[in-house]
């Protein structure tokens, strides 16, 4: 075989190596817990990626949920000291502050213990990747909160069997060293009339529905949020004032905060906080968030 058939093979081989590494995508990333207290996961390269400064806002801050507010906060303290503690579901009301309040109860109770306690958000999409994060996290030396936000389900869809098997743990069981919290607007996960479709259709219309419907009794703890009162909506706009050191005279800054939910059609801690933004804004304030 002469050299240059030699170089011709060697440069076929190369190439079928560097195919090979294309198909088998990106090397798992190197992950630091030390980096962050709160982390997105991204399951293409099993990469946990920090969020040195996530969006979140202190705890004190977040008015009209004081009931379900101490749950979470007494379920998340016993989880950090490392004793019992339940997954949650947080349902209910849009804009009453159900993410948020995840995250400052998680920011909250890590202050107060100093226990490494992490937060790892999981994107809707890639729920179906909650095994390899479990194997992932659960040798780690620390205590894990896995959060999905906004987390529904729409027909056709059968990511929630893996959020399921996540939830049980298989054989093997729930990583001692993990928590579940995600937030919905549905309290079921699942529209209704995904529901009435599959009794509709079905030769056996309660059984067809339980597998889905007992994704929700997978979480021992249902937080309820409701829509605020006007009182409560007040509230949260006097307690964001407080806080900012925002300068407008209490009746007028009510009337303002009144006009700007009616036309938005809703009172919530969402709508509160925009009219706080736009009220900061114009008196050239700027918002630090915890």
């Amino acid at each position: 075989m002469t050299e240059d058939q030699n170089l011709l093979i060697l440069r076929e081989l190369s190439r079928l190596a560097a195919a090979v590494e294309r198909l088998a995508g990106p090397p798992p990333a190197i992950n630091d817990w030390d980096a962050a207290d709160c982390f997105v996961w991204a399951p293409a390269r099993q990469h946990l990626q920090p969020v040195p400064r996530p969006n979140r806002v202190a705890i004190g801050l977040i008015r009209g949920v004081d009931h379900v507010r101490d749950i979470l906060h007494e379920n998340t303290l016993r989880f950090a000291e490392g004793y019992a503690a339940n997954n949650v579901l947080l349902w209910g009301a849009r804009g009453m502050g159900k993410s948020s309040l995840v995250k400052a109860v998680h920011a909250d109770v890590g202050r107060a213990t100093g226990v490494p306690l992490k937060l790892v958000e999981v994107h809707r999409e890639d729920i179906s990747t909650l095994p390899l994060l479990l194997d992932l996290v659960k040798g780690a030396p620390l205590r894990v909160i896995i959060f999905c936000d906004d987390l529904s389900f729409d027909h056709d869809d059968t990511a929630y069997k893996s959020l399921k098997a996540a939830l049980d743990g298989g054989v093997e069981g729930r990583p001692d060293n993990v928590l579940f919290y995600a937030t919905s607007n549905r309290r079921h996960l699942l529209p209704r009339n995904m529901m009435e479709n599959e009794q509709s259709t079905a030769i056996n219309p309660s059984e067809a529905v339980e597998e889905k419907v007992s994704l929700s009794d997978r979480f021992g703890l249902w937080l309820g949020f409701h829509k605020c009162s006007q009182e409560d909506y007040l509230l949260m706009i006097d307690g964001y004032a407080d806080h900012f050191k925002l300068a407008l005279d209490r009746a007028e800054m009510h009337h303002e905060a009144l006009a700007w939910a009616t036309t938005r059609g809703a009172r919530s801690g969402r709508v509160a906080w925009q009219y706080i933004q736009d009220l900061a804004g114009r008196q050239r304030i700027t918002l630090e968030r915890d």
